[in-house]
Formats: C-alpha cells, structure tokens, sequence
C-alpha cells in the first residue's frame, strides 16, 4: 500500500472511530485531559490553541479561564466530536471559542500566535509527532507553553494485542512507543528547542470487567503500519477468538486490570 494510501486509510478509520464515540465525555476522557491546565498557568486575555479537541473538554475550561479578552481556537477533524462541543459551548454561553474541522497535522497560523498550545492524549495518532512540535514552537510566543498527554508503551493494552498478534506471525508495532516514556517524550520537546521541559505521571488504571474487556472489535490504529488490514476474514475472526483467552487469563476477583499510566507533558519556548 503506497503511503498516500495508506495515509488516507488511516485517518478515515481514526475519523470513523471517533464519530461514532456519542458518549465520550466521562470522569475517566476528564481526568486524563484537565490535568494539563495545571501545567501552562493560563491567564485572562492568552490566546490558546487546543488540537484534536475532541469533545472540547479542555478546550471549554481554558476559555472559562481566559475569559472575554482572550480566544481559544480548537481544532479536530472528527465532526462528530466538535457536534458535541458545539452542543455544549451553546449550552453554556461562551462566546470565546472558534471551532475548526480540520485534520490538525495540515493547519497553518502565523508565527508567535498563541500564548499556549494543547494537545490531550491525541499525539500518538500524528504521522510525523516532531514535524508537528516544530509547528507549534513557531505558532508559540516567546516564552509560551505547550502541553499534552500521552500513554505509556505498557498502556491501553497494546501490550496485549501485540502479544495476541504475535502468536500469529502478525508483527505489531505500538502506537504509544514514540512517547511511550518520560525520557521520550523529555527528547522530544528538548530536541525542537522546548526548555523547562517537565513530565507528571499519573495512574489513570482502572478494573474493567472480564466480558467488557474481552470483545476486541478487531480495530487497530497506527499511523505508519497496520498489518492487520492485509489479513483474511478468516485470520482476524481467529485473532479475535484468541483475544479473550487472553484476557481472562489475566482475570481476578476484581476483575482485569486497564493499565494508563499517562504522561502530562509540558515545554517552554524560549
């Protein structure tokens, strides 16, 4: 499949995935986004920037923050996704808020744009992570923040899918290996010119219950290879059927562990 191809592939199925999501917002997509607001300090009047906004869950905090003065422009190329932001901008009045559907590896703004630039648990999905970092240093003002979250390698049972695959022949490569660790993603940001460069680690895990966890749709994202799609019917109907072997092997009494051991990661722009 030539890259063009398979970059088109790719991203409608990450878009499909997410249009379908009708109940994103809980306690656990709130909890591993908020912690970010925490780490730029944002001020009445900034301008921020929030990327694959999603649902608009920091996206509305952040203009709460800045208030009339200030603007926050989120960007997502899931309409599905900003419907429900819009809904919810609409119910709450604000009027500091520009919406953009668009896939946000492709924007363009000026240089020295933003106060502060936001990304929650959605980097791991862009094609090219340090061509994006490179953007948003040059859309930041001197001294402006950037921050986003990511999961460990061991996180979201990749692990588990891979280990499934391999019994297969079938190589995966994980998606959250790029800053599957602090010391990645520390490289990341000090590479591009980010200093004061800080990662927070939290435990956002959680008991899932065996059946709930053991239905394994069959989907995989990764930005740069899925062999799952070159399989057979028959092939992915045996990867799913050994899937919740797995899964209840790993069963206790409290049912089995969803680890996310999730990065807050934050840079300045000199």
């Amino acid at each position: 499949m030539q890259n063009a191809e398979y970059e088109n592939q790719y991203k409608k199925t990450v878009v499909d995935f997410f249009n379908s999501r009708t109940n994103y917002d809980n306690d656990y997509t709130i909890r591993r986004t908020l912690p970010l607001l925490d780490l730029v300090g944002l001020k009445q009047g900034q301008k921020v920037l929030d990327l694959a906004t999603g649902t608009g869950i920091i996206a509305i905090a952040a203009a709460q923050i800045v208030g009339s003065e200030g603007k926050v422009i989120a960007a997502d190329f899931s309409s599905g996704m900003l419907n429900q932001a819009r809904q919810k901008i609409e119910e709450i009045g604000l009027q500091n808020i520009e919406l953009i559907e668009a896939d946000v590896e492709y924007l363009s703004f000026d240089v020295e744009s933003f106060d502060a630039i936001l990304c929650a648990t959605a980097i791991v999905y862009f094609r090219d992570i340090p061509a994006s970092l490179r953007n948003w240093y040059r859309w930041l003002k001197p001294g402006g923040i950037v921050a986003f979250s990511c999961c460990s390698e061991r996180s979201c049972e990749a692990p588990l899918l891979v280990k499934v695959c391999a019994k297969y022949g079938i190589q995966l490569l994980n998606i959250n290996e790029p800053t599957g660790t602090p010391e990645k993603c520390c490289n990341l940001l000090q590479e591009v010119g980010f200093q004061n460069v800080q990662v927070q680690t939290k435990q956002l895990g959680f008991y899932r219950d065996v059946e709930e966890l053991g239905q394994w749709n069959g989907l995989w994202f990764h930005p740069r290879e899925n062999p799952l799609w070159e399989l057979t019917s028959e092939q992915m109907e045996k990867l799913k059927a050994e899937y919740p072997k797995e899964v209840e092997a790993r069963a206790t009494a409290r049912g089995v562990w969803y680890e996310n051991m999730t990065f807050f990661v934050s840079g300045q722009k000199a």
